[in-house]
């Protein structure tokens, strides 16, 4: 009954917490929902990078990969607008190496044929941005790894070197460009990032027949993002309409442990009211003396021993029983008759040296074996007993 009235109390209490909730509900995140876009101020970052790119062009491939290879850099500021859509603006500058027929931008010769070319261009660019990584494994704000894709394009001004220096070449160049950044996230607030680009140029005239025409250009960039203010993304906030909780489960539990708790006290009342047979336990030596085979003398070391147990006996002023004992698996009956009796005199003969009343000890012999554990055990049945009498 008892247990019954804390159950009820503790059902009560959950529908009185749940009736509380009901009035003033709660809210949690709820990511199925999908993304909030934070505000305007948030999720800002800036980028600086450096690194190399390569043209390719018409001519180039007669003229070795490493001689082509020139410096690029860039510096953005950006936005992201969502886990996965981001905006970048910023600046571009790279330089271009390469061969042409006439001598454009340049005045050396290479290979009596081609004349090299060597320009820098410096851009105003724009990219929009989709995190791969948020987009097919979702959001996850603890993430080291982001893969990132980006397409945009860009305007850029030319100058050449002419003359052993840098001019002015007149020229406006727009461009189309895609890549590929791998980030890595250091803190909360600093990626570590490797970006790989493919940028398209109107390139300069390179042949003896006046034309234009598009170049590409590969580059390879690392660099460093720091993010500002709130970096993270929260899910739409749902209200949370708790269910009235269900006691069955719970009575049902305490059902079964009532029955289980009476059947425990039914054993043991039984276990109390089963009658007790007292057991007589044989009383133990209050010391053995054992011997070598053959053997009904006393060696220094037993004749310390029952030193101490005649202090013993004296003191208590009781009465004690020696049985002499000899095994039953060596020697014949008459031999081990001989010194159960010779074993057992000697004791008695040193305790009453000792100042034992030869009034509290009975010399006995037995016949049969001490332990009785076999003829691996025949050293303990070559014994002398001294047992208390009750």
């Amino acid at each position: 009954m008892f247990k019954r009235s804390i159950l009820g109390l503790a059902c009560a209490m959950l529908f009185g917490a749940s009736a509380f909730a009901q009035e003033a509900p709660q809210t949690v995140q709820d990511p199925s929902q999908g993304y909030l876009f934070n505000r305007f101020s948030n999720n800002w970052f800036v980028t600086g990078e450096g690194g190399v790119g390569v043209m390719f062009s018409k001519f180039d491939s007669e003229e070795g990969l490493g001689k082509r290879i020139a410096p690029a850099a860039s510096i953005y500021v950006g936005k992201w607008f969502s886990p996965i859509i981001g905006l970048r603006l910023g600046g571009n500058y790279i330089q271009m190496k390469g061969l042409s027929e006439v001598p454009v931008w340049h005045d050396v010769r290479y290979d009596n044929q081609y004349w090299k070319q060597k320009f820098n261009e410096f851009g105003v660019v724009g990219d929009v941005m989709v995190n791969l990584t948020n987009w097919w494994c979702g959001y996850r704000p603890d993430r080291i790894y982001n893969s990132t894709v980006y397409f945009g394009g860009g305007a850029y001004w030319t100058t050449a070197y002419l003359g052993g220096e840098w001019k002015n070449a007149h020229n406006f160049n727009t461009s189309l460009r895609a890549g590929w950044i791998n980030s890595f996230n250091v803190s909360k607030a600093v990626q570590l990032f490797l970006d790989v680009r493919f940028s398209t140029f109107d390139g300069p005239q390179e042949t003896v027949k006046f034309e234009k025409k598009t170049v590409g250009d590969l580059q390879a960039y690392v660099g460093v993002t720091y993010n500002f203010n709130k970096r993270t993304w929260d899910a739409p906030v749902v209200p949370v309409c708790p269910e009235v909780p269900d006691c069955s489960a719970i009575e049902a539990r305490l059902q079964a442990a009532n029955a289980r708790i009476a059947d425990l006290e039914r054993q043991l009342q039984d276990c109390l009211n089963r009658p007790v047979e007292k057991a007589e336990c044989p009383a133990m030596p209050l010391t053995t003396i054992y011997y070598p085979i053959g053997k009904s003398s006393l060696s220094t070391r037993e004749v310390n021993v029952l030193r101490a147990v005649a202090s013993v006996m004296k003191e208590s002023g009781k009465t004690y029983t020696l049985t002499g004992w000899a095994d039953n698996y060596t020697g014949t009956d008459a031999i081990n008759t001989r010194l159960r009796h010779a074993r057992v005199n000697g004791v008695q003969r040193q305790l009453v040296r000792f100042g034992v009343a030869e009034s509290q000890l009975n010399a006995t012999v037995d016949n049969g074996n001490l332990t009785d554990l076999g003829e691996k055990a025949v050293q303990l049945d070559r014994a002398v007993t001294i047992v208390e009498n009750k």
